[in-house]
Parts: structure tokens; sequence; C-alpha cells
């Protein structure tokens, strides 16, 4: 079987962007390896936040409990973060149900495009 182990993240300021995922999302935040930092999804997978200049927003997109998604949707709307139903943002302040389940979408500070499904 193979796993992700890790993906290295570009943003502009390393400690802020990874303490906002682990606070959203509820990771847990790792000690810093050489020069990220570091943020643990899961017992297989690390985000490893790079401090650069220039880069392209990516997308991240997490497959979350029901249970896990009430939670990140709360500190999502507590943070009062825009969020919508689809990737492009046009549908602002709704979410989607596809596949039977409940997803949305909302930006960081650096631009990632950040996503959450219920259902795959």
């Amino acid at each position: 079987m193979i796993t992700l182990n890790h993906t290295i993240v570009p943003v502009h300021n390393k400690e802020a962007s990874a303490q906002f995922f682990a606070h959203i999302f509820g990771f847990k935040l790792e000690p810093p390896l050489s020069h990220f930092a570091v943020v643990r999804v899961n017992d297989t997978l690390t985000l490893d936040f790079a401090d650069s200049e220039k880069f392209e927003p990516h997308h991240y997109a997490f497959h979350v409990s029901d249970e896990e998604f009430d939670a990140i949707f709360a500190r999502v709307k507590e943070a009062n973060l825009e969020y919508s139903s689809e990737p492009m943002h046009q549908n602002k302040g709704q979410i989607n149900h596809r596949n039977g389940g409940r997803g949305f979408y909302f930006l960081d500070d650096n631009g990632h495009n950040l996503e959450l499904l219920t259902r795959g």
C-alpha cells in the first residue's frame, strides 16, 4: 500500500499558517523540522509549511467524518472566514450536498483553496 507521507505547503508565514491549519482543522502542531513548520494531519501524513515569496495557490481537499465536519465548520464560521459550496467561490455562504454528504470551500491567507467533504 502506498501512502502520502508529507507535502510541502508554500506560504508567506510558515508559523502563522501552521497555527491556522492546526486551529481550524484540529490538527496537531509538531516541533519544527529543519526549516519547516510541521502540522500532523494523521498517523501517516504531515503538512510541512515553508516560507516562500512567490508560489501558485494550491487546492487541498480533506475527507472528514460528519463530526469533524461540524467541528471544523463551526471554527470556520467563528473565525468569520468566507466559505462557498463550490471551488470558484460563487455560492458564498452555502455548503454543497454532493453524494449525499456535505462539503464546502474556503481560502487561507495565502490563497490556498481548502475543501472539506464528508463523502468522496
